[in-house]
């Protein structure tokens, strides 16, 4: 069981920039995919960033320019820098982890989520 807790969510204002992490109880060079995705109040949960184990990057094509994927192998941890943050970029923020390499099959991850509020 893969437990991944997320921090760096706020109230800012709009045009800020906010650095969200994503810390991985396990070495997160062992699961296949990592990725942020976020989700607003009465709507579904939409992609934002994703990387794999050997670091490929990919973002929606909605999402890119003002969104950045990272990570910290020695600190197991991803994050997410947004910049010039947008009033529309409010929502809770998760983090999820894909392991294909599980005997029962794709296992999902998620983390409990860090909200993001931009005011205008």
């Amino acid at each position: 069981q893969v437990k991944l807790v997320e921090s760096g969510g706020g109230l800012v204002q709009a045009g800020e920039s906010l650095r969200l992490s994503c810390v991985a109880s396990e070495t997160i060079s062992s699961l296949d995919i990592m990725a942020w995705y976020r989700q607003a109040p009465g709507k579904q949960r939409d992609l934002v960033a994703a990387m794999d184990s050997h670091g490929s990057i990919s973002y929606p094509d909605v999402m890119k320019g003002r969104f950045a994927i990272s990570r910290d192998s020695a600190k197991n941890t991803i994050y997410l820098q947004i910049n010039s943050l947008e009033p529309e970029d409010t929502a809770v923020y998760l983090c999820n982890a894909i392991d294909y390499k599980n005997p029962a099959g794709r296992t999902d991850y998620w983390g409990q989520g860090t909200q993001v509020t931009v005011s205008s």
